[in-house]
């Protein structure tokens, strides 16, 4: 059992597992999903400033911190003992185009030439991690949620706003990795 948890799983099963959390958390309590909220109700249970978009029922959303925490204990727990111990494989057609953009590929899931703690407090460091969650966050605020929440429960509920905001991350995603990122590798 443990063996078949450390491997990767097909897209149509962790997808449909996705997918199923929609109508679970809707049966259990007409909770609507998604991340982002949660640093609201961090900010309006730890901060009682008295700024309006604050002042609301933060306890009723509760549960919504404990999904949080389950995902970051989550996270620890597959990574320290749910690991797949064998490299992680990466075509090579993208390590090609990887590597036409100055990415080295060393078989980790993040890509040391971009993702390391020498980088972290560099130039490359503050455009790259500083400014690129700045507009991460400047766009969940904008957009009223972020890609779980729009693009898991919004699509599934039929919501226009959602179809929208959904379009315009994928459209921003494809500008950013085709137009912006090569750019900002060969200046770095």
């Amino acid at each position: 059992m443990l063996e078949l948890i450390r491997q990767p799983w097909p897209w149509y099963v962790a997808g449909a597992l996705i997918g199923l959390t929609v109508p679970a958390l809707l049966l259990l309590g007409n909770k609507h999903f998604g991340i982002s909220s949660s640093l609201r109700h961090i900010c309006a249970a730890c901060l009682p400033a008295n700024i309006p978009f604050f002042k609301y029922n933060w306890r009723r959303e509760v549960w919504n911190l404990f999904f949080v925490v389950g995902v970051l204990f989550g996270g620890l727990i597959a990574t320290q003992l749910l690991s797949n111990p064998d490299p992680i494989v990466v075509s090579e057609k993208t390590v090609q185009d990887l590597e036409a953009l100055h990415v080295v590929v060393d078989n980790e899931l993040m890509p040391a030439s971009i993702f390391s703690f020498n980088n972290l407090f560099s130039l490359k460091g503050l455009v790259f991690f500083v400014l690129g969650g700045f507009l991460v966050g400047f766009g969940t605020r904008y957009a009223g949620g972020c890609t779980s929440g729009h693009s898991i429960m919004g699509l599934s509920t039929l919501q226009w706003p959602s179809l929208v905001a959904t379009c315009c991350f994928m459209a921003g995603g494809f500008a950013m990795v085709h137009l912006v990122f090569p750019w900002l590798m060969k200046l770095f």
